[in-house]
């Protein structure tokens, strides 16, 4: 069920979509007389290539998900924080490496974030959860190793390394946790799934959003008017989440 879900939603992912539409409009045009049908085909996949490309409609998808909840600004003013909770967001356990280089730009900010919190918290401890998908050492392992290279007492760190997904995760988590109070730290983008699978856990953590991928401009950029991969890669995002959130209403998780 795990690897179906993973290439469902590679399949309908912006680019392969994208990549299918030119694929066929090329097809159409070069091996068969259905000129106007291939020629629409290809226009098809052109127009969406451009609407992905800039940043307006990224930015939309995307911004929706990441606002639902506001950034964990009055730290301090939290009591009772027994754990913090930071999910994994991918890894490679390149040993030739330095141990920040091993972990995605997502779990980098993920735990970064957590690191923060617990140091303004200090009575808590760190949960860092994250399994052995497609990698042989789990990825909790590789951020437990930086977060003591920041500076983060080893039994501050409990490990969870079993959790393949965000649904798996919070099963897990439920059982460490229990009903104390906790922080979830997650990508912005990723926390409004992350919150709805944790709260039909029975759970209430306090969400903290990081690595935030929209960002107010005070000034124009002139880049703004080009195209870029930038915005490809926000849509992308925006989908796997949406497809995410799809998947586990479907299944009554969330």
């Amino acid at each position: 069920m795990f690897l179906l879900k993973k290439i469902s939603g590679l399949i309908l992912s912006p680019m392969t979509i994208c990549i299918v539409l030119f694929i066929l409009g090329l097809f159409l045009l070069l091996f068969t007389r259905r000129q106007k049908t291939g020629k629409f085909t290809v226009t098809l996949g052109v127009v969406f290539l451009l609407l992905m490309s800039y940043d307006a409609l990224p930015d939309r998808a995307l911004g929706t998900l990441e606002h639902k909840y506001p950034p964990l600004k009055e730290i301090n003013s939290i009591s009772d924080v027994k754990w913090i909770v930071v999910l994994g967001g991918g890894h490679a356990s390149d040993l030739n490496l330095p141990v920040a280089s091993r972990l995605s730009g997502e779990s980098l900010s993920r735990l970064i974030e957590g690191v923060i919190i617990h140091k303004r918290l200090p009575e808590s401890r760190m949960i860092l959860s994250g399994g052995n998908i497609f990698d042989p050492v789990p990825e909790s392992k590789s951020m437990a190793e930086l977060a003591i290279i920041l500076g983060i007492d080893k039994d501050d760190i409990h490990e969870e390394p079993a959790g393949l997904d965000t649904e798996e995760q919070a099963v897990l988590i439920k059982k460490i946790v229990g009903k104390d109070k906790f922080i979830l730290v997650t990508s912005a983008f990723h926390i409004p799934r992350s919150m709805a699978l944790f709260q039909k856990q029975g759970m209430q953590p306090i969400p903290a959003p990081a690595g935030h991928r929209i960002k107010d401009k005070e000034t124009i950029d002139p880049f703004m008017f080009f195209p870029d991969s930038g915005g490809i890669g926000k849509m992308e995002l925006a989908v796997h989440e949406y497809l995410g959130m799809l998947w586990s209403k479907l299944r009554g998780r969330i």
